[in-house]
């Protein structure tokens, strides 16, 4: 499979300067006020490869291009690109072509594509090492004579590459090196004929298409078939109309000339039944509905009095609680929007031969906040097989512990700017995010005036424990207007200080010792943006001798953290010291690596600390020595 990693929009309609994000593996999510510019981001991404020949879907110079700098390029009759698309080619789909005289060619699994408004492309390519297709060749091939295969490595184009054939038509080795033909065809006149073969026959096929759906796709109540057939589709609630009889693999003409209606009510009865059942798996407000098609005759005069036969395919909506049927548009806008979606959608789950990113623009936007939440786990479920990317301002669309997957949309004097969540600084815009944050605030987290943010709950446990019994020996411990808040992991603290930046909350941070670029640079920008103080910053490695990696753990001294490990964890695993790889600078990773784990539970100790160390004397004295300086550091920060 080929996923989209990134995206540039460098010119389209608000966002006149280039804005580059990165796209989720899985789900990304676009945040911004309304007029914003997020449907001018779909529109950009879905019309680099729609999928389907939609005229919607196309780069119009006169109507997408910034119109302060359509006359610039009107004189001088450039065709600017609109959009660079970054995307990685999936190692499982790499092994598929990695065989042969291709084994090991690929140099990289990262390729862009860039488009035009004049619907060109240009492609950069990852690299192929011609010496070692060469090398291949002469490998599987030894019947080629080595000086023709040197030959082979200046041939640019297919005519060149027949010629050099010809001169061979009696050797023995001449269908050998007919059958390596394919890779110097070049239609497109490429410097290298490789290159352009591994794009045409490989990766283009794979390329995700893209299929983009808003609340102008909703399906009518009653379709007029004759309409529906002699209609030209400029309007989307047809698309979506076709989509369905596509789906139930009817023929409309066909049915026109019917004149029993059975077999294609069978078949509707049975779309109906694959729809309804993935509907109302995520649809939980109201159980009790059923979907029901029927194809209707209607009869009127026209006027010259001739009668006219118009067939009607009607969809209700009916509550076996109250055994009452609706069509399909006096039902709820969320309800229809659900419905008309998984149509839609349907139609491209039908394609087992290509490969699709869906763009949803402000889904689920009449849904109740219950339904929303379905419709994230319907988005989730999608996102098994497709990548996502949908836009909102609703809080309720959010997924406060996938904040990190969301990007901001921002209406600014210079056009539509896109970013980081953590970066954006108008709170319009940070809204929804406060709020979807919000609710895990108030369940699980008590914000003061003076906050130490740590990683997790074992933090927390381990500094309240310790700094309790220095107190009871008349040590320092922790101020006590000073509140430990666990924050979930390294994501959650960068997006934490950032969105509650405006509460004039003195924030300090301690943290596990950084082993990831993306974690650090999340931070470092924090700092160079002045959200966060440096001197506010502390990691475990800091407060540890001989250490450039730590964890709050490696504050024990290693027999201590061993005995906690042995004591939390009895009848499962005992570790000696001596077995373990001293090499490994963190206890966690060494003891992880120990039990064949990637990671254990760390909760466990440290609850298992709680409950039984009453009293310094189980700890030793490197111990208490690490805990003290920590605490000494985290007192003076405040």
């Amino acid at each position: 499979m080929i996923k989209l990693t990134e995206v540039t929009i460098h010119k389209y309609k608000s966002i006149e300067s280039d804005q580059q994000f990165k796209v989720e593996d899985d789900v990304t999510v676009l945040v911004g006020m309304n007029e914003s510019g997020k449907t001018s981001v779909l529109e950009a991404i879905g019309k680099s490869n729609y999928f389907s020949n939609d005229e919607k879907f196309l780069y119009n110079l006169t109507h997408d291009y910034p119109r302060k700098e359509k006359k610039s390029i009107d004189k001088t009759g450039d065709d600017p690109i609109a959009i660079t698309s970054t995307f990685k080619i999936d190692q499982s789909f790499v092994q598929e072509f990695n065989n042969g005289v291709l084994e090991n060619v690929l140099e990289s699994d990262t390729f862009t594509v860039k488009k035009t408004y004049a619907r060109k492309t240009l492609v950069g390519l990852p690299k192929v090492h011609n010496e070692i297709f060469f090398n291949n060749i002469q490998n599987l091939h030894a019947n080629i004579p080595s000086d023709f295969v040197s030959k082979l490595q200046v041939v640019k184009d297919v005519d060149t590459f027949n010629k050099l054939a010809a001169e061979i038509a009696g050797e023995e080795y001449h269908t050998d090196v007919i059958s390596l033909g394919k890779y110097f065809t070049n239609s497109s006149k490429w410097e290298n004929p490789l290159e352009e073969y591994f794009y045409r026959e490989i990766l283009q096929p794979k390329i995700p298409k893209f299929l983009y759906y808003d609340e102008y796709y909703t399906l009518p109540s009653r379709i007029s078939i004759e309409g529906l057939k002699d209609s030209k589709l400029e309007d989307d609630e047809l698309k979506t109309a076709r989509a369905l009889f596509e789906l139930a693999e009817i023929n409309i003409d066909e049915l026109l000339n019917a004149t029993e209606f059975e077999d294609y009510k069978a078949e509707l009865e049975a779309t109906e039944a694959i729809i309804s059942e993935e509907l109302f798996e995520f649809w939980t407000t109201n159980k009790n509905l059923d979907i029901a098609f029927d194809i209707d005759k209607k009869t009127k005069t026209s006027g010259n009095n001739t009668t006219i036969v118009e067939h009607i395919l009607d969809i209700r909506v009916r509550n076996n609680r109250t055994r009452v049927s609706l069509p399909l548009k006096n039902r709820s806008k969320g309800f229809n929007w659900f419905f008309s979606f998984l149509v839609w959608f349907k139609k491209i789950q039908e394609d087992r031969n290509s490969n699709y990113i869906i763009l949803l623009d402000e889904p689920g936007l009449n849904l109740h906040a219950s339904a929303q939440k379905d419709l994230l786990r319907f988005i989730e479920n999608l996102s098994h097989d497709y990548q996502v990317i949908y836009t909102t301002h609703s809080p309720f669309m959010v997924e406060s512990k996938n904040l990190h997957k969301v990007r901001t949309v921002f209406e600014t004097d210079k056009g539509s700017i896109i970013s980081d969540s953590i970066q954006q600084k108008d709170p319009n815009t940070l809204f929804p995010l406060q709020a979807a944050l919000g609710y895990d605030i108030a369940q699980n987290l008590y914000i003061s005036e003076k906050n130490l943010l740590v990683e997790g709950s074992s933090d927390l446990i381990y500094l309240q424990v310790i700094s309790a019994l220095l107190q009871e020996k008349k040590k320092t411990g922790l101020r006590d207007d000073i509140t430990i808040v666990p924050v979930g992991g390294l994501e959650k603290v960068a997006t934490f200080i950032s969105l509650l930046r405006g509460s004039k909350l003195n924030v300090v941070c301690l943290l596990d010792s950084l082993t990831d670029q993306s974690s650090k640079t999340k931070i470092e920008r924090l700092i160079s943006d002045k959200i966060l103080k440096k001197q506010n910053v502390m990691y475990f490695d800091g407060f540890i001798e001989n250490k450039s990696l730590a964890d709050i753990e490696d504050l024990f001294s290693e027999d201590d953290y061993i005995k906690l490990f042995n004591e939390s964890f009895k009848g499962e695993y005992v570790i000696n010291k001596d077995e373990m790889d001293s090499t490994i600078e963190r206890i966690v990773v060494r003891i992880a690596r120990k039990i064949n784990k990637e990671r254990f539970n760390h909760y466990r100790p440290a609850n298992h600390f709680a409950k039984t160390c009453h009293d310094l004397k189980d700890l030793s004295e490197e111990s208490i020595k690490n805990f003290e300086a920590v605490i000494a550091a985290i007192n003076k920060a405040f």
